[in-house]
């Protein structure tokens, strides 16, 4: 059969148009997405903008193999592109082996698939400098990725950006195989008395004695901290005090401490990156968002030693004198298969955090899934929370945890000391007081974890107004709700095995509706505190909760509604 020329191109023209249109649709869709059912009002995050101008390392003197260094290479690609007013530096396939890399406005690093970016293991070339760890105001090794005070910074492409962690942190035995345990040993370093932890030195063994979190706050100058270098170990990627940053394809991976620290940073965007530390590296966070405002973290995974995804402004007085929230964040579509918590809001919040998104992420095996976490002495307010669609696997600890008392321990850790500890005494409220309110999860579904949920608010502040909605979960514990006002459990299908499945101590104006529980327990749930008033549990038809409810003798009278 003859087609007519004619008619051929305006067949093509059409299916042309129609697909065009359809990819212009589902950019726009996608695009959509990210906004879409936000609970507050977000501003769209500015992407930044590069110039064209593109540069290849290699044309700078860059030599592969992983035995050259190429520091120089690197600083003379981005000199060259900032004098054109900024641009995209590509790297290439290789091995490409260099010293710290610092950032300028406008440029875009291009690491390409096939591209390895390996920063050297030799510590001399990481200078101190002033800078913020663990929400502290410190000295530490500049990092291997730097920038401050920037404007449009980009990190593209699939190429891989590797911190050669494993000469800069400590490693505990228990955490190891021994093939792993012997490995270390061998590579130098020394082991403390009892040989339960190996340290890259003896200057970090002896600097780790009395640190902080990591920071040693009894020293003032600069030769102090120079004198304990070794021990000031960087976070991998380190953008402070800038506007419009983008992570976009890459890996980043093996940090010698945190992984991507972005700082201050208004319109900050990760995506469709990849961040990977052993399970066992101590602080080996994945992305630790700290004081920023407008913020997308959307279709990303993360296997990591400590928390995933990190939202923080700050600690104590350093924190709080800073006063910069960690402000309009949303966190969707990513995948945790290891890590301390899957999304965690703290320690570290002093500056306060508000206008959170969270939904559709998956959390696999991670030490808790949702945790928020604080203590007495950092101030701050956590609000305006909202989270859902949330799906979690094998949760060794608390799937969903409030932690007020927080001590700077995993829970795993906290666990083997004999868990949580009730505390009754209240204590003045001030500026150092944490306060976390306001607080929406829904849509949750747990498969496997230590406890359920664990709420732990202050005898002086309260956890308040969190409600839990459309819960399933299969947990060996169920709830523990100590010193909260303001809670709402609705919808719950509660798969736990042991008896007592709800414990309440000091709730206030508390509601629970529509819980359908696998207890048939006589003490399935158990309510204490003299501070106990107005808790409701709505009977259901499957569920006669003055069957199964212990209420202890300090509780105050009609304080119980069932």
């Amino acid at each position: 059969m003859k087609t007519n020329p004619t008619n051929f191109f305006r067949m093509l023209l059409a299916v042309l148009a129609v697909s065009c249109s359809g990819n212009m649709i589902a950019q726009k869709s996608k695009s959509n997405d990210t906004y879409a059912n936000i609970e507050f009002k977000m501003p769209k995050v500015n992407e930044p903008k590069i110039p064209k101008n593109t540069v290849n390392l290699k044309d700078f003197g860059a030599v592969n193999g992983g035995y050259v260094l190429n520091t120089k290479a690197f600083e003379d690609a981005i000199n060259a592109l900032s004098k054109k007013g900024g641009g995209k530096l590509i790297i290439p396939p290789g091995i490409w082996l260099t010293g710290p890399i610092i950032l300028k406005s406008k440029i875009e690093l291009h690491a390409q698939t096939g591209a390895l970016i390996k920063f050297s293991p030799d510590k001399s070339l990481y200078p101190i400098i002033e800078t913020s760890f663990e929400g502290l105001n410190t000295w530490r090794c500049i990092s291997p990725l730097y920038g401050k005070n920037l404007e449009d910074v980009a990190f593209t492409g699939n190429g891989v950006w590797d911190g050669s962690g494993e000469v800069w942190r400590q490693v505990k035995k228990s955490k190891l195989t021994e093939s792993q345990w012997k490995a270390f040993v061998n590579s130098g370093g020394v082991l403390n008395e009892s040989k339960t932890s190996w340290y890259p030195s003896e200057t970090f063994m002896k600097a780790s004695v009395g640190a902080d979190q990591n920071v040693r706050l009894d020293l003032k100058t600069k030769e102090e901290f120079e004198a304990i270098h070794d021990f000031l170990r960087p976070v991998l990627v380190s953008i402070q005090n800038s506007k419009r940053v983008l992570f976009d394809g890459p890996v980043f991976q093996n940090s010698p401490a945190w992984n991507i620290h972005p700082l201050m940073i208004e319109d900050l965007i990760v995506r469709n990156v990849m961040v990977r530390n052993p399970w066992f590296s101590q602080n080996g966070d994945g992305l630790d968002v700290e004081s920023c405002k407008n913020v997308i973290v959307e279709n990303s995974s993360f296997d990591v030693g400590d928390d995933a995804i990190c939202i923080k402004s700050g600690k104590d007085k350093d924190g709080r004198d800073r006063g910069v929230p960690c402000e309009n964040i949303i966190v969707k579509n990513n995948i945790v298969y290891h890590g301390h918590g899957g999304v965690t809001v703290g320690s570290e919040m002093s500056g306060g955090v508000k206008n959170m998104h969270v939904s559709n992420c998956t959390f696999m095996g991670t030490d808790v899934g949702l945790r928020f976490k604080s203590n007495r002495g950092r101030g701050g307010v956590v609000e305006n929370i909202f989270i859902s669609d949330i799906f979690m696997t094998d949760i060794p600890s608390q799937a969903i945890s409030f932690n007020l008392y927080y001590g700077g321990k995993s829970i795993a850790e906290t666990l083997e000391e004999g868990g949580d500890k009730i505390v009754n005494q209240k204590m003045p409220v001030d500026e150092k007081t944490p306060q976390f309110k306001n607080i929406s999860i829904k849509n949750v579904t747990i498969k496997g974890a230590q406890q359920a949920v664990f709420l732990q608010g202050l005898p002086e502040m309260n956890l308040e107004n969190i409600e839990i909605s459309n819960l399933i979960a299969k947990a060996e514990k169920g709830f523990t709700i100590v010193d909260a006002n303001g809670i709402k459990i609705h919808n719950a299908k509660l798969d736990i095995e042991k008896q007592t499945v709800i414990e309440i101590y000091n709730g206030k104006n508390m509601s629970f509706k529509d819980i359908e529980l696998n207890s048939t327990a006589s003490n399935a749930i158990t309510i204490n505190g003299e501070a106990t008033e107005n808790v409701e549990f709505v009977p259901s038809s499957n569920s006669d909760f003055a069957k199964k409810t212990v209420i202890g003798e300090t509780v105050p009278k009609s304080a119980v509604k069932l």
